[in-house]
């Protein structure tokens, strides 16, 4: 004891710098893994279609504040979304490689604090949308949290192969708050580009649950290429994709101009010939590589509304 008290403070300033780093290092650690319970790239690809949208609902820049409200306010909405999914989903999370390093399932953060952090989200997302947009977005934004966790996660994922289908209302619904936002009203055009969104979920998680069909079954997820044969799963994909495109060509009529138009004809057809190359791959006995399909249809989403708000702009 003697000695060691002269040691200490002798070389106090050099061992205080690595518990000062190490405190750093945990609060970092603590940073990421709530920053990844709201699932930033869901949060990204959702803010992908709703700028556009709103710039096309504005016909050009939005009003500031609105803009700033959907942007900080949506975010934190799909942030809650996946939070709670979270808390929801820590029984199948462990059970699945492509879940199981998630916060609950690492054991990094409690399940009690999950809630917590999504509900607080949830409660703050809906209150500045109520302050700074219009009721009809507000009540789209609490609509989309509640059917996202509630009728998604905790009924129909679990339930049923269609569970994609069903899902895709909660996806598609941040362009209807976008549009909502700016105007206080859902036109036609909102609705065609909700439809995009919609129809373009199917074939663009069905790649992935091709590619996790293992981990989806190890769960008791019925995800579609769980419990259909693989020619089900393909018509679908196929259908979906049609679907798609069909949706983005009545969009440009009803407001979009020549940027839009060619766009989406030259990036429907690659759509369409990755989803038709994945379809012949799964039947021709090669191996598949659904991932392709998964990767190219976010780009597809991206370069499409990428149109839409330059059209917006000029």
């Amino acid at each position: 004891m003697i000695t060691e008290r002269p040691l200490q403070r002798r070389t106090s300033g050099v061992a205080e710098q690595p518990v000062r780093e190490s405190r750093f290092q945990r609060w970092a650690a603590v940073f990421r893994a709530y920053l990844s319970l709201t699932k930033p790239q869901i949060v990204e690809l959702l803010l992908v279609t709703t700028v556009p949208t709103m710039m096309l609902a504005a016909q050009g820049w939005p009003d500031p504040v609105t803009f700033a409200a959907v942007l900080v306010g949506g975010s934190m909405a799909g942030g809650a979304a996946s939070a709670l999914n979270c808390y929801i989903d820590r029984d199948i999370d462990q059970l699945m490689r492509r879940t199981k390093r998630r916060p609950i399932p690492a054991n990094q953060i409690t399940p009690r604090a999950v809630l917590i952090f999504g509900l607080t989200l949830a409660v703050i997302s809906v209150a500045l949308m109520a302050v700074l947009t219009n009721w009809l977005a507000t009540v789209l934004t609490a609509a989309s949290i509640f059917y996202y966790d509630v009728i998604y996660t905790l009924w129909l994922k679990r339930r049923t192969p269609a569970n994609t289908f069903w899902g895709g209302v909660c996806g598609a619904a941040p362009v209807l708050i976008g549009w909502a936002a700016v105007t206080d009203s859902l036109p036609p055009m909102s609705w065609a580009l909700f439809a995009v969104v919609f129809f373009w979920q199917m074939p663009h998680f069905y790649a992935l649950a091709i590619k996790y069909r293992d981990d989806y079954a190890r769960a008791g997820i019925p995800m579609l290429p769980v419990v259909r044969s693989m020619k089900r799963v393909n018509f679908e994909i196929i259908l979906y994709s049609v679907l798609t495109v069909v949706s983005s060509l009545a969009a440009w009529p009803l407001g979009l101009g020549p940027i839009y138009g060619v766009t989406a004809v030259v990036m429907g057809a690659v759509f369409l010939g990755e989803s038709i190359r994945l379809v012949r791959q799964s039947g021709g006995g090669a191996a598949v590589k659904p991932m392709r399909l998964f990767h190219l249809s976010i780009t597809y989403l991206t370069i499409l509304f990428m149109a839409v708000a330059a059209d917006a702009l000029i």
